[in-house]
């Protein structure tokens, strides 16, 4: 399995085994929220909000939820939220990359700089990790019987796809960061929705950890993802089969 295939695995069983629906459920709905004030409230004329909102729905996000986003960003008594990143160190040199959407500059660089302290990292200027990762847009599946995999894979590639992995269950689409919207035109072509589409930093190279350093790492990981002014984190520890198993 490539790198990023395993990256979008990762993710999505770790989504599956995260008993904190609600906060999963939160950040989306921010940032619905954010592009329905962003572009407006009509997804056919707004990509990103059309995007927030598939992505929610393959969450299982209660539709009266996503509406209720979307009204609240489109209105004037909306949040007036401010989008950010931080970049830093965690345990043993793996490079922590955070994407946050807040309405409190203070409280969430404080947070931040508070969690890196207490687990063991160390917050950095801009830039400092960020070299360290290529934005790439990245698109997850659902597998049917019906699909033809040779002849998908040339239309996704006619797409822009750079990889087209096929499992059991899903197919893993990898994209340039310039070819997003060209895939997301393709697929409504072929009449596929993606089950998650966004732009994700993919590391460049990976560090591997033994268990106890992994341990710690995934602390600071987990504390950053838990908190309510972070949307993502991004970082560069290679996780082995092993190792993902005790996520749960």
């Amino acid at each position: 399995m490539s790198g990023h295939s395993k990256w979008s695995t990762i993710k999505r069983k770790k989504g599956a085994l995260d008993a904190k629906r609600a906060k999963i459920f939160t950040k989306l709905l921010k940032e619905i929220s954010v592009a329905a004030k962003e572009g407006g409230d009509d997804p056919d004329g707004n990509p990103r909000l059309r995007l927030a909102v598939q992505n929610a729905k393959g969450q299982n996000v209660p539709k009266d939820n996503i509406e209720r986003a979307i009204n609240k960003g489109s209105g004037n008594d909306g949040a007036d939220y401010t989008e950010l990143t931080y970049e830093g160190y965690g345990p043993n040199g793996v490079a922590v990359f955070v994407e946050c959407t807040t309405d409190n500059l203070n409280r969430t660089v404080a947070s931040v700089r508070s969690l890196f302290s207490k687990y063991g990292g160390s917050l950095g200027v801009n830039g400092s990790v960020d070299y360290m990762f290529d934005r790439k847009g990245i698109f997850l599946i659902k597998r049917t019987k019906q699909m033809n995999q040779d002849d998908l894979t040339l239309e996704l590639i006619d797409g822009g796809a750079e990889e087209a992995d096929f499992d059991d269950e899903y197919i893993h689409v990898t994209t340039a960061m310039e070819d997003f919207g060209s895939m997301q035109t393709k697929l409504d072509e072929v009449k596929l929705e993606a089950e998650t589409a966004e732009l994700q930093r993919i590391p460049t190279n990976y560090v591997s950890l033994d268990d106890e350093q992994f341990e710690s790492v995934m602390k600071l990981i987990d504390a950053l993802e838990d908190d309510d002014d972070v949307q993502k984190v991004y970082h560069n520890l290679e996780i082995t089969d092993e190792q993902l198993e005790r996520l749960s």
